[in-house]
């Protein structure tokens, strides 16, 4: 409780600063340099560095999630690289039978991965994000890295399934024993209080600035509580 009521402070303050799922819409455009082709992390340019491995879609790479990630550790004297895999449209399953997401978990490289697919709030997608869940945190564990479930958000128009959201992600990061970075329950929250739902960019599924700059808070203060 001490952990939500610190975010809906922190994202009443930030407001004030800032003038096979139903949830699924069209992905946003995918920028230069999104994903890997070589299926190898990059060797670590400092010393004393926390590294990530980000795993997901276009809720991830959209406004580069993963470099606000970074930049909110470099703020704050935490040294952070990142690394993505994210493309359109895809869940845990297609990363898994594309095999470089366990090559690259397998190599002992990174500290923490972090990981969504889309809303999840139907019993399919529920049962996907729990299955594959379950196997990349089979790897985590051989690889001595901290899985995290970054619980996304359904679509506006689908806003009464952010229960089923909240709920499924939370389940699947329970069970696996994984983290679990409460990103969409924060908007709710927000969202519910206020009526400002500006965390949604104009698509009303994809973030908005402001809302890539809120998740990205959570999941600093997930993996660096």
């Amino acid at each position: 409780m001490i952990f939500i009521r610190y975010f809906i402070c922190w994202v009443l303050f930030v407001a004030c600063q800032a003038t096979s799922d139903p949830s699924a819409l069209a992905p946003g455009p995918v920028p230069p340099g999104i994903g890997h082709k070589t299926c190898a992390p990059q060797p670590a340019t400092r010393p004393g560095v926390t590294k990530i491995l980000f795993v997901g879609n276009s809720l991830t790479y959209t406004n580069d999630l993963p470099a606000k990630v970074a930049a909110i550790g470099s703020d704050r004297g935490v040294l952070i690289e990142k690394e993505m895999l994210a493309y359109p449209n895809y869940a845990l399953e297609d990363h898994w039978n594309e095999g470089c997401l366990q090559t690259m978990i397998s190599s002992g490289y990174f500290d923490f991965v972090v990981i969504q697919q889309g809303p999840s709030s139907q019993a399919d997608g529920a049962q996907s994000l729990l299955d594959f869940g379950q196997r990349i945190q089979d790897l985590c564990k051989a690889s001595d890295t901290k899985l995290a479930f970054f619980m996304v958000w359904p679509a506006r128009i689908y806003y009464n399934t952010f229960p089923g959201v909240i709920a499924n992600y939370t389940t699947a990061a329970s069970s696996t024993r994984a983290l679990l970075c409460p990103v969409g329950q924060i908007w709710k929250l927000y969202q519910d209080r206020t009526g400002d739902f500006s965390y949604y960019g104009p698509d009303e599924f994809h973030p908005s600035l402001k809302g890539t700059d809120v998740s990205a808070e959570v999941i600093y203060k997930t993996l660096f509580p």
